[in-house]
């Protein structure tokens, strides 16, 4: 895949993140549980800032960045901080196998920025209690 197919990709991966996010944000209570609240706010920003960073990585390349769909399918309704955080941990997981994908296609300043993209992505699945992994993104490296 090209360098170029594979910031696509990952571009749309960001979309439907920061749509996903959208949603668990809605079933967050920032009274009730501030600090997942906060966490969420965090990674809401994160996803919204990496979008914006691959679409000027693509128009400098003077490709037209993909569009976000109109929608992306939301989970069954959220109903417990559990059940958000495992979400927004789905969510992470997915991001870190796109940006994983990212790093193989890569070089240079864009694979360094795949990587800390990557390596983003797998501290955020802890800070919401995941598990660290050897290989995140990549479990078939494992």
């Amino acid at each position: 895949m090209s360098t170029t197919a594979s910031l696509q990709t990952t571009l749309a991966a960001e979309h439907a993140a920061i749509f996903l996010y959208g949603d668990v944000g809605a079933h967050t209570s920032q009274s009730i549980e501030p600090e997942l609240f906060g966490i969420i706010s965090l990674l809401y920003r994160n996803h919204r800032a990496r979008r914006d960073q691959l679409r000027l990585r693509l128009t400098d390349r003077g490709a037209i960045p993909v569009a976000a769909e109109p929608t992306y399918d939301l989970p069954a309704p959220l109903t417990t901080s559990a059940a958000v955080r495992t979400h927004a941990q789905r969510i992470e997981k997915r991001c870190a196998e796109v940006y994983a994908a990212l790093v193989a296609n890569t070089v240079a300043a864009d694979r360094d920025w795949a990587i800390a993209a990557l390596s983003e992505a797998a501290q955020a699945r802890i800070l919401l209690g995941g598990r660290a992994e050897t290989f995140p993104g990549a479990p078939e490296l494992s």
